[in-house]
């Protein structure tokens, strides 16, 4: 897969350090900011603080080892996530997402999926490639597979197509279809808090079960629980068309 190159444009006004360890695929920019109130990250080996710039020739580190503004290898995995894992990169979570695959070379998800649900999540290195797939108002697809409490009925579909209050808000018309007496097939283009399962509720259902099986065009396909794939380069390619295209 190609390699992504740190943005060094404009460094007379120097760039934000959060911007600076999530473009060097270190972390997203609020675990950066994380990093920093924790003393963990020196600029020239003085300990930085919150808001500081980057600027050409200023050395960065992490604790203790040195954040290079070189070319960085893209690493882009769809992981089949199981039930119980959270999609965080905190050491102190019991059962985090990082520690569970062990990855040879630093990532961190893109988006949540709850730690009751399974499924398809990406996880990379490359932070600005999160954020324009995180940007909701582009209205990128996730389908899931949803099996509930009680019979699926046509009333239901029409309610679950949308739009729904939840959140003190509502979401974004959904497309739904019923595949068995319990089970439906949903896709949204929103992340909300626990987004399905509140929705569900309103309308008397409870979530039995809950697996994503894609992402945009990233599908799980037959991966098995607990296991993860390189994306392939037909995939990327077809990913960033898809991202430039909005």
């Amino acid at each position: 897969m190609e390699k992504r190159v740190l943005d060094t444009s404009n460094q007379d006004a120097g760039i934000r350090l959060n911007k600076f360890l999530s473009d060097a695929g270190l972390c997203s920019r609020r675990e950066a900011d994380r990093l920093v109130k924790e003393q963990r990250v020196r600029i020239n080996d003085v300990v930085a603080v919150m808001g500081q710039r980057v600027f050409e020739g200023d050395k960065v580190s992490v604790d203790g080892r040195e954040v290079g503004n070189t070319d960085t290898k893209l690493e882009l995995i769809a992981f089949n996530k199981p039930r119980g894992i959270e999609c965080t990169t905190s050491k102190s979570v019991k059962n985090n997402i990082v520690d569970y695959i062990d990855y040879p070379v630093r990532i961190y998800p893109i988006g949540r999926l709850d730690k009751d649900s399974q499924g398809l999540i990406l996880l990379t290195n490359d932070g600005s490639l999160v954020n324009e797939i995180l940007r909701g108002r582009y209205d990128h697809e996730k389908e899931y597979e949803v099996i509930v409490d009680k019979p699926v009925t046509d009333e239901f579909i029409r309610n679950m197509s949308g739009p729904v209050h939840i959140l003190d808000t509502v979401t974004k018309p959904s497309k739904v279809r019923k595949i068995s007496k319990c089970k439906f097939n949903i896709i949204i283009t929103q992340g909300l808090n626990r987004q399905i399962r509140r929705m569900c509720e309103v309308f008397g259902f409870k979530v039995r079960d809950l697996k994503r099986i894609r992402i945009m065009n990233i599908e799980l396909g037959s991966l098995p629980t607990g296991q993860y794939r390189s994306v392939t380069k037909e995939e990327y390619t077809k990913l960033l068309s898809m991202l430039k295209g909005k």
